[in-house]
């Protein structure tokens, strides 16, 4: 079952914002994720950012690939517009949908499975567009729905579940993007919702392509030797109908800390990530510096959290393009097919 609705009753004084919503509007149906994901953290921290902005759920369009982090916008703006797409096209999907209609507000959601490997392409070719929207990966490293594989972002060196290293060097998006002129970038930790979801309402509020890489640990793979409920356990000793996996059930991982400080977070397998959020003083406007410190974060074995570079003069691809204003939705046929002469007069504008 991948759908679960959610009780309509809630608490009579329960908070609601300049629209007179609840957090309850801006909810979707029951995650189905193993308990402790990072990835409801961030979906929670989309609500939050939504409700406080006062954004009217039928106004935003969340568009995602293929994946678990994929899987979340089933579970938050359960009155939005959505489209879940094939591994890897998201971006395609959502320029496309941005193109047809500038007035929804635009969300795409990916991983690192999805962004940094089959659709690095279409990541790499919506931001450098410009497209105006939200772009977030859920970034935990591993490929989710198929057991734990290594992804594009796993770093050098670091372990699967069954101990073998990882001996390829990683995509940091972050840095990507930055080269490839996004004109808002940010990375934040899923268990920060005091960065997270301020980070969350700037990029819904930029006009061009913002993004947002957010570290989200994956507690799940009870899958090694030795485990009852392993794939080769149930295998050998299945007399049932069907092969059954368990998640152990585990708390959300949260932290807080200063800016200018650094972090250690211990994740569920015992392994520790280092986050090193930016000072007061950092320039967000000078992109070389940007892409300078993340390297020499990255080499001092870190992970920049904050936001990264912003540049406030911005356009989107709408304005570079010169598109109409109005939606493809809302014009006539007389609009969409004008007719030979004009098809000729541009065509005389190309040559």
């Amino acid at each position: 079952m991948t759908y679960l609705a959610k009780p309509k009753f809630h608490h009579p004084k329960i908070e609601t914002n300049e629209l007179g919503f609840t957090h309850r509007d801006y909810e979707g149906s029951i995650s189905t994720l193993c308990a402790g994901c990072g990835h409801d953290s961030i979906s929670s921290a989309i609500m939050r950012a939504c409700f406080e902005l006062s954004l009217p759920p039928h106004r935003i369009a969340k568009l995602s690939g293929i994946g678990c982090s994929s899987k979340t916008p089933t579970y938050f703006l359960g009155q939005s517009h959505g489209f879940n797409s094939v591994h890897g096209r998201m971006p395609s999907v959502l320029t496309g949908a941005n193109l047809a209609n500038r007035d929804l507000i635009y969300l795409g959601v990916s991983g690192d499975g999805d962004s940094a490997s089959i659709g690095f392409g279409q990541f790499a070719h919506a931001i450098r567009r410009a497209v105006n929207m939200v772009y977030i990966v859920e970034n935990n490293g591993v490929y989710g729905l198929t057991k734990g594989q290594f992804s594009a972002t796993s770093d050098k060196g670091s372990k699967s579940k069954k101990g073998v290293a990882n001996p390829d060097s990683p995509i940091d998006l972050a840095a990507m993007a930055l080269q490839l002129g996004a004109s808002f970038v940010a990375r934040s930790f899923s268990g920060d919702k005091d960065q997270l979801v301020p980070l969350i309402k700037a990029a819904l509020e930029h006009e061009g392509a913002a993004f947002i890489d957010v570290i989200s640990p994956c507690i799940a793979f009870n899958n090694h030797e030795g485990s009852t409920k392993s794939f080769d356990y149930v295998r050998a000793h299945n007399e049932a109908l069907n092969t059954l996996d368990f998640v152990t059930t585990r708390a959300p991982i949260t932290t807080e800390y200063p800016e200018g400080a650094a972090q250690d977070v211990r994740l569920h397998d015992g392994s520790v990530i280092r986050l090193r959020k930016l000072a007061s003083h950092y320039d967000v406007t000078d992109r070389g510096a940007a892409m300078a410190y993340l390297h020499q974060v990255a080499t001092s074995g870190e992970i920049a959290t904050g936001l990264i570079y912003l540049d406030e003069t911005a356009s989107d691809m709408h304005a570079r393009l010169g598109t109409a204003k109005k939606p493809l939705n809302a014009m006539s046929d007389r609009d969409l097919v004008p007719g030979a002469a004009a098809l000729a007069k541009i065509n005389a504008g190309l040559r």
